[in-house]
């Protein structure tokens, strides 16, 4: 289903306490979203199997089918799996909220809930639904375009070369806007994987697919939990375990884009590691794409000399001396060595932020 744009979107909340289904309806039919109450999952099922919302409003506790079960089922069928699931729980718990996530929730919101907080948090879903059901379309509108372009004409190459990029500049910017923290990443990592292959030597047509695949390399992210993502502090083991599935997510969203690279690889082979260290396959030395090994050096350097909300940037000269001491063990010997010139040499320098 598409939100339409005339309206807010539809919303389906899911409590077993009437009182509860009252206030949360009021509060969002005045700021004009079309509400329908489910006392229960498998009646809030049903419903949603006959028409699907744009967004889901869940408890936890109920009887029966509780909030966990009802997610998980909306997240097993193709056609309700990507509406947007928050959560809204008296279970305040951190372990009760990583198993939200882990059952499909894109956010949590404890009880007793402040109607400013649920109004801004639905609102951000359903901008964050709308942008992706947009970029969906126009992935599958300019696919569609290009294929019947290619067939017909030679000059087609660079015309599709273009769309690509837009695309690609489309889907970053997508996540650029769901983790603020890390702005810029995704650009700076694709400029020194760049430079990095360009200095090692490889043809301009192979440089290129790697720099577009820099561009995305984190896409992945976009389905991981936005507190998580930009909370200050260390994550916990089920925390990381839940980070460290972005670049298959990652692999899996484009996988079925037709892109004269591979760029699906280069995203899913990003943190692996030449002693098989790495995620997600535990991949080694000569498994992991060339562009892989080399996007996995500018993304270690750039995520070093930048701020991140749980710590501060430690600067590029430790970021150098950090991938010095995994070099050979870790990341690609040759890699390593043109990444230290570059900086050392070239005198490359990462830029401070997307303007420059």
């Amino acid at each position: 289903m598409t939100m339409n744009e005339t309206d807010n979107g539809s919303i389906v909340i899911v409590d077993d306490n009437p009182n509860n289904l009252q206030v949360l309806a009021g509060m969002l039919q005045q700021e004009g979203y079309k509400v329908r109450p489910a006392l229960s999952g498998e009646l809030a099922l049903r419903a949603i199997a006959v028409s699907p919302p744009d967004l889901i409003l869940l408890d936890i506790r109920m009887p029966g089918m509780d909030g966990y079960e009802t997610c998980r089922r909306l997240k097993a069928k193709p056609e309700t799996v990507d509406i947007p699931v928050i959560f809204i729980s008296a279970l305040n718990e951190n372990e009760d909220k990583l198993l939200a996530f882990a059952a499909g929730a894109v956010d949590y919101v404890s009880k007793p809930f402040q109607a400013a907080e649920v109004l801004a948090r639905v609102r951000a879903q359903l901008q964050l639904y709308r942008m992706q059901r947009r970029l969906e379309h126009l992935v599958a509108e300019r696919t569609a375009e290009l294929r019947l372009t290619c067939e017909s004409l030679e000059n087609s190459r660079s015309q599709y070369r273009r769309m690509l990029e837009q695309t690609i500049q489309a889907i970053a910017l997508t996540i650029e806007k769901r983790d603020p923290y890390t702005a810029g990443h995704q650009v700076r990592v694709s400029g020194l994987a760049t430079a990095m292959a360009q200095e090692m030597g490889l043809d301009g047509e192979r440089v290129e697919g790697l720099r577009l695949g820099g561009m995305i390399h984190d896409i992945g992210k976009i389905y991981l939990p936005a507190e998580i993502l930009s909370r200050p502090g260390r994550l916990t083991d089920a925390e990381f375990t839940l980070i460290k599935t972005h670049s298959e997510v990652g692999s899996d969203i484009i996988a079925h884009v037709e892109f004269p690279w591979p760029v699906a690889q280069m995203i899913l082979q990003h943190h692996e590691r030449l002693d098989g260290s790495g995620y997600p396959r535990g991949q080694r030395g000569s498994e992991i794409l060339l562009e892989a090994r080399i996007l996995a050096v500018a993304d270690v350097v750039e995520a070093m000399a930048s701020h991140r909300p749980y710590r501060p940037a430690v600067g590029i000269d430790k970021a150098l001396d950090e991938i010095h001491l995994g070099r050979g063990r870790l990341y690609d010997p040759d890699v390593v060595d043109v990444c230290q010139r570059l900086f050392r040499d070239r005198g490359y320098q990462l830029p401070h932020s997307l303007g420059n």
